[in-house]
């Protein structure tokens, strides 16, 4: 069974920073995609940004510019860095990996929250 570790959730105001890291672990053959999801209260979980083991990355478009996806094949954990923070930024962002591991292909963390606010 894969486990995912999220840090780096928080507070921050509008203008802020952020960085999210999320480490995989157990169980790991091979990881393909690696990704960070986001929900708001409300509404549907969206892709925020994805990273392929060649290091390809989409980007929603509303983050396009402001926030950074980026991964350590070795560490088998990926980075959001997360620049000039907007109020609608503000959710439960969750890891996503997809891949060949012991039980399973796709996992997903627990969340860290995100507060834009002032």
């Amino acid at each position: 069974q894969v486990q995912l570790v999220e840090s780096g959730g928080g507070l921050v105001q509008p203008g802020g920073s952020l960085r999210l890291s999320c480490a995989a672990s157990g169980g790991i053959f091979s990881i393909h995609l690696m990704g960070w999801y986001r929900q708001a209260p409300g509404k549907q979980r969206d892709l925020v940004a994805r990273i392929d083991s060649g290091g390809s990355t989409i980007y929603a478009d509303s983050v396009k510019g402001r926030f950074t996806i980026s991964r350590d094949n070795a560490k088998n954990t990926v980075y959001l860095q997360m620049n000039s923070l907007k109020p609608e930024d503000a959710a439960v962002y969750y890891c996503n990996v997809r891949g060949t591991f012991l039980g399973g292909t796709e996992y997903w963390g627990q969340g860290t929250q995100v507060t834009v606010s002032s």
